[in-house]
C-alpha cells in the first residue's frame, strides 16, 4: 500500500476512562506518530463479553466525542463541531449506543462507506487468548463483523500482568502494537479459504504488559520481546455466574474474564495471579440470604410454582481458575502459551466455525444405495459423483 491507510478503529471497553485506558493513546500513536487517517467508532459505554452480537430491536444512537490531552476525557456533543485545538483536541470520534460488532458494521457501511482499507478493534483492557476467552470477546467480535465485510481486520490486546498497569509501558505497547499492524499489512498472508481475495480473514495479536516492553526501542536484540505466530488454545470454562440476592443486585459488576480489572500487586506471567479476571469466587460475598427448600407446587396453570423457591438471581463471577495462572498448561505453539512466557502472540483466524475432522469414508458407504434408491437422486450417476457430496445416513 503506497500511500498511508486509512483506519477504523473501535473496542469494546468504550470512551477512555478507568476500564478502557488504552484506546485514546493507541488512536494518537496511529495518528500522529504513524500518520494514518484513523476514523474511531467506538460503544458508548463497554461490553465486553459480548462477541459478535448485534442489537437488532433497539434503534442504535450515536453522539460525537472530542477526547484531549492528557486522558483522552472530552465533550460530547449531539452535533458535529469544530475542533477546539486550543483546548487539546486532535480528532472527532463517534459513540454508539451498541456493541462493537454494530460498531464495526455502522463505520464500515454508513459512515465511513468505501473508505476503510483496515479495521483495527482494541487495545482490549486484558488478554483475548485462548478459545474461552476468544469467543466471548467483543474485542475479536468486532474484528470478525469487519472480516465478515471483507475488510482487513486485527484485533489487539494487552494482557494484564500487573495492577495497576504502570502508564510508562503504555506508549511502548502502542509502539509494538503499531510496528505488528504494519508488518501484517505488508505481507498479508495467504488463505486459499479466505473469504477476501484468497487472504487471512483477520489477525488477533496480544501484548503481555511488562517490563520488557520498556527494552524494545533501545535495548539489543536479546532484550527485545519475542513475536511468535501461535494457534488458539482449545480450553473449557465451567460457572460463569455465581447466585445473587436482590439485596445485592444494585452492587456494582466488575467487566468479567480477560477485561476485568483485578486487585493484585505485582506479578509476572505464569505465577497464578488471575491477570484479566473478577476475583475469584472464593474472595466474594457469598449471598447473605439461605437459599429455602422448595414448597408446595401449583400446576393449576400448567406450570410448577414453589412458594418458597430461592429468587432468581445471578451475578456474572466466572471462575478462571482453570483458564489463568501457574497450573495452566497450554500446549506450546498456542497463543495462551506464548502470554505465558511474556512473549507476544500473533494468531491468523478465519471468519467461520471451525469443522471436526470426521472419518467421511465410513459415513459415505452408502452414497450408492442412497443414490439408487432415492428418486430425487436416481439421475446422480454415482461414477460422475462429485467427491466432495457426502449424504447423511439415517
Amino acid at each position: 500500500m503506497d500511500r498511508k491507510p486509512r483506519v477504523l478503529l473501535t473496542n469494546d471497553d468504550g470512551p477512555p476512562g478507568i476500564d478502557s485506558p488504552y484506546v485514546f493513546g493507541f488512536a494518537k500513536h496511529l495518528a500522529l506518530d504513524l500518520g494514518w487517517d484513523v476514523k474511531v467508532v467506538i460503544p458508548s459505554s463497554q461490553k465486553s463479553w459480548i462477541g459478535k452480537a448485534y442489537q437488532i430491536k433497539e434503534i442504535t444512537k450515536g453522539r460525537y466525542y472530542y477526547p484531549r490531552d492528557p486522558d483522552g476525557h472530552g465533550d460530547v456533543s449531539h452535533v458535529s463541531r469544530p475542533l477546539k485545538r486550543d483546548e487539546g483536541e486532535f480528532a472527532e470520534w463517534i459513540l454508539l449506543d451498541g456493541t462493537p460488532a454494530t460498531c464495526a458494521n455502522i463505520g464500515l457501511h454508513n459512515i465511513y462507506k468505501d473508505g476503510i482499507d483496515l479495521v483495527v478493534s482494541g487495545p482490549n483492557l486484558g488478554r483475548n487468548s485462548s478459545a474461552a476467552f476468544a469467543l466471548s470477546s467483543g474485542t475479536i467480535g468486532a474484528a470478525l463483523s469487519s472480516s465478515l465485510s471483507r475488510c482487513r481486520a486485527v484485533a489487539i490486546s494487552y494482557g494484564t500482568v500487573q495492577h495497576p498497569v504502570p502508564k510508562e509501558l503504555f506508549q511502548p505497547a502502542h509502539v509494538l502494537g503499531g510496528k505488528i499492524i504494519q508488518a501484517l499489512l505488508r505481507d498479508w498472508g495467504v488463505d486459499k479459504d479466505g473469504i477476501r481475495n484468497n487472504e487471512v480473514d483477520l489477525y488477533n495479536v496480544n501484548i503481555p504488559m511488562i517490563d520488557n516492553l520498556l527494552e524494545q526501542e533501545n535495548g539489543g536484540p536479546e532484550k527485545q520481546m519475542p513475536i511468535v505466530w501461535t494457534s488458539i488454545w482449545r480450553n473449557a470454562y465451567g460457572s460463569l455466574f455465581k447466585p445473587h440476592t436482590l439485596e445485592q443486585s444494585n452492587a456494582e459488576v466488575p467487566a468479567g474474564g480477560p477485561d476485568a480489572r483485578i486487585t493484585a500487586s505485582r506479578s509476572s506471567p505464569g505465577d497464578g495471579v488471575p491477570q484479566n479476571s473478577v476475583p475469584d469466587i472464593s474472595e466474594t460475598k457469598t449471598p447473605t440470604k439461605t437459599p429455602s427448600p422448595p414448597g408446595p407446587s401449583d400446576h393449576k396453570h400448567g406450570y410448577e410454582f414453589h412458594s418458597h423457591a430461592p429468587e432468581l438471581v445471578f451475578k456474572f463471577a466466572p471462575d478462571m481458575s482453570g483458564l489463568i495462572g501457574r497450573r495452566v498448561k497450554a500446549p506450546p505453539g498456542s497463543d495462551a502459551w506464548a502470554i505465558e512466557r511474556g512473549w507476544v502472540s500473533v494468531t491468523p483466524l478465519r471468519a467461520t466455525f471451525a469443522e471436526p475432522s470426521l472419518d467421511w469414508d465410513d459415513k459415505s458407504t452408502a452414497i450408492v444405495d442412497e443414490c439408487a434408491n432415492n428418486p430425487q437422486l436416481s439421475d446422480i450417476i454415482p461414477g460422475n459423483l462429485d467427491p466432495g457430496v457426502r449424504f447423511f445416513k439415517l
